[in-house]
Parts: C-alpha cells; structure tokens; sequence
C-alpha cells in the first residue's frame, strides 16, 4: 500500500509555469491576429451608433416641437464636430436650459453631411404640426462604412438605412 504524500499530490495535480505562459502565448497571438479586423469593427459600430443618436435626437426634437407648440431645430457645428437642439423664443433660436440642450460630440473617425430640401446647411427645423424638412444626414467613417439618417416627407419620422441594403 501506498501512501503519497501531500507534496507529491501537489506536484502532479495543477498547471507548470511553462504551460502557463506557453497558454499565454498563443492567446497573444490570437488576438494580435484579431485585432486589425476589430478594429474596423469598433469604426463601424461609431458609425452606426452616431446614426441613432441623431436620429433618436430627431424624434426628441419633432415630439418636443408638437407637446410644446413650439419650432425646434436641431444644429450641427461641423466645425467643432457637435449637434444640438435649440428651441424659438421671441428673440430667435435659442440653446435648451437642460439636458435636452447638451452638445453631442461626433467621433473623431466620423464625418457627417446634411442634404434636404433647401440645399446643404447645417440645421433641421421640427414644427408644431408635426411636420420636419426632408433632408438625408449622411455618417462617413474612415473605412469607407456608410449610415443614412432619413426623413422622406415632410410629415414622416427620421429612420437610419445603410445604403445598399434593404429595410
């Protein structure tokens, strides 16, 4: 009979420094190899996130224009790289006082362009009467990725498409 003892036991069972790091090592590899078409993926996912943030701020401004009975315009400052609501008071468009007022930033590795009825300009109004201007805001990323916001008609909401395909 037998009887090992505790050191053999805790010899035998468990991992060797070697094992671990030569684990290490191959799971380094793994995403080394990984990481290039990541990070296309990460530019992409921007892309598509700053589509729904506009358009979720879209809906916010129409709804907001038809509750209040008021004209709200949404602004986009290509040149500091932000978007905003303001609202029209008496004295014209003026900047929220809460948080619906806060700038949104545009990521780095994102371009916008707005194109509607009345040519390229940098604003969309909202109108009581639930009514908007049509206009298409293109996103652009760095890797050549394309979202669409979208309003059709003048009585319709803003939906995000990706050009070229359906839905």
């Amino acid at each position: 009979m037998t009887t090992g003892r505790p050191a053999d036991r805790r010899r035998r069972s468990g991992f060797t420094l070697l094992e671990l790091v030569l684990v290490m090592v191959i799971i380094c590899t793994l995403l080394g190899a990984a990481s290039p078409s990541l990070r296309g993926f990460f530019v992409s996912r921007k892309t598509d996130d700053t589509a729904a943030r506009i358009a979720a701020t879209t809906r916010l401004a129409r709804s907001r224009a038809i509750s209040e009975g008021r004209v709200y315009r949404l602004n986009f400052d290509l040149r500091e790289r932000t978007f905003f609501l303001t609202v029209l008071d008496e004295g014209g468009f003026r900047k929220i006082e809460s948080s619906l007022g806060l700038a949104f930033r545009l990521p780095e590795e994102v371009q916008v362009s707005i194109a509607g009825a009345y040519g390229s300009r940098a604003y969309l109004d909202f109108f009581p009467d639930g009514r908007t201007e049509t206009a298409t805001i293109r996103v652009t990323d760095v890797k050549g990725g394309v979202a669409e916001v979208i309003c059709a008609a003048p009585t319709e909401a803003f939906v995000v498409r990706q050009p070229g395909k359906e839905g």
